[in-house]
């Protein structure tokens, strides 16, 4: 990455499962097909962050994904789609997955440790984006969300796509009225349901101070 003039990324973390909507009859679950809405929006994220990387040359809001199919593959796919290069980080496992085609060729890696993948995914974030996902995509998200929250990561926008389902599988709120978390924890992401609204809200984030000027949870 750092020969290919890799400054900064823009995160995107999501489900292998997730169709795209065309597919989307394929689905195993009537979730899984409702939720293929999120694979358009990933890739009209992508498109959009990638169409701003191009005014620094390439070098920051660089899109980088797992690799794999689902949320992963529409990340790509709208980088691709707008011109502009983006990683994929993939991981080799028993079951799953080849690199989807349109991670750009010179930036698809394979790893075999998931944490050596978790720490090249962080090191250059400017961004966390979560779209729905499973075990995996809830992984990433908490290792990042426990770095910034211990200080050992700079606090960078953490966005979680589509509130409805975030809020359906973990009661954040919960969390903080256990006392297991503080209840400024609570503050450390943002929920949104476009594309457009996330680009939006990385552009305006504030590093301190994030009550001030941004919409609520």
């Amino acid at each position: 990455m750092t020969e290919a003039g890799v400054e900064s990324t823009i995160v995107l973390f999501g489900g292998a499962r997730i169709p795209e909507p065309a597919k989307k009859q394929n689905a195993r679950t009537k979730t899984l097909a409702d939720l293929s809405r999120f694979y358009e929006e990933a890739r009209d994220f992508a498109r959009i962050m990638t169409e701003i990387s191009a005014q620094s040359g390439g070098r920051e809001n660089v899109v980088v994904t797992g690799g794999g199919p689902g949320v992963m593959e529409a990340g790509n796919r709208g980088a691709m789609e707008a011109g502009g290069q983006s990683i994929g980080l993939n991981i080799v496992l028993p079951h799953e997955q080849a690199p989807n085609e349109y991670v750009t060729p010179g930036l698809c890696f394979n790893f075999h440790y998931f944490a050596i993948r978790k720490m090249h995914f962080l090191m250059r974030a400017k961004a966390i984006c979560v779209f729905p996902g499973g075990f995996g995509t809830m992984d990433e998200m908490f290792e990042a969300l426990t770095l910034i929250q211990t200080g050992r990561m700079e606090r960078v926008p953490f966005l979680l796509f589509g509130r409805e389902f975030w809020e359906k599988i973990i009661n954040w709120d919960a969390l903080a009225d256990a006392g297991t978390i503080a209840a400024e924890d609570l503050e450390l992401f943002r929920f949104v349901e476009t594309a457009q609204e996330a680009a939006d809200l990385i552009g305006n984030w504030k590093a301190a101070g994030l009550r001030d000027g941004l919409p609520g949870r």
